[in-house]
């Protein structure tokens, strides 16, 4: 990842490293877990962050099973760290540099940060036997148009590749997985404590996704892919 993870610059532009997003996350990540009759005794998160979206899911599944959760970032870390217990564990380590294998390999909103993308999706594949991704569909008609929203995902988020959901589809695949299960994560709608404006541009994203999600997702954007794979 860039340096900007290493010298305070994203936790300046996102100082809760969007801990507070962390329970809406581990909702959707358990529904697709469930969709599909999943069962693991190890799950681990690659690029953990505040680490909560593993607190959350040990609430929601209960304490038998064990998590682990790996940080590059010494800001991320530092945050994540304090919240080790008995069966959740935070490593400030590369996963990709570490000899392990895992039942379930969590990767949320985290290859779009990732210079070497490719790269770092074939050497995951090898990580464990199930994997989940959480992507944001920054492509859109009207970001496209706009152009401003792409480069403020750029300079405040840090990702530095953009994906519909056919060429984060067709990424993954590429990379070698098998795509199990994919489905549309509705962010802009559903998050708490967005302003005004994003609960304005809620309003039509909302209604014209229950018309046509697929439609509604290619032209107003503000979605991301949950996709689980072999």
């Amino acid at each position: 990842m860039g340096n900007m993870y290493d010298n305070g610059e994203y936790l300046k532009n996102n100082s809760t490293w969007h801990e507070e997003d962390s329970a809406w996350k581990a909702k959707n990540i358990l529904g697709i877990i469930n969709r599909n009759n999943i069962d693991y005794e190890t799950i681990c998160e690659v690029g953990c962050g505040a680490g909560e979206i593993l607190i959350q899911l040990d609430t929601l599944l209960g304490s038998d099973k064990n998590y682990y959760g790996y940080e590059v970032s010494p800001d991320a870390f530092n945050i994540c760290k304090n919240k080790s217990k008995k069966n959740i564990q935070f490593l400030y380590k590369n996963i990709l540099e570490e000899e392990v294998n895992y039942d379930l390999v969590l990767a949320i909103d985290v290859f779009e940060h990732v210079e070497d993308y490719l790269g770092f999706l074939k050497k995951v594949k090898t990580k464990g036997e199930h994997k989940i991704f959480h992507i944001p569909l920054d492509l859109s008609v009207q970001t496209v148009l706009r152009s401003f929203p792409l480069l403020r995902a750029r300079e405040k988020l840090g990702h530095l590749h953009y994906f519909s959901k056919e060429t984060a589809i067709a990424t993954l695949e590429s990379s070698g997985y098998e795509i199990i299960d994919s489905c549309y994560t509705k962010g802009t709608i559903e998050l708490p404590n967005r302003d005004w404006k994003k609960k304005f541009a809620a309003i039509p994203r909302n209604l014209m996704y229950k018309i046509n999600a697929d439609f509604a997702v290619r032209l107003l954007g503000g979605f991301s892919l949950l996709v689980l794979a072999k």
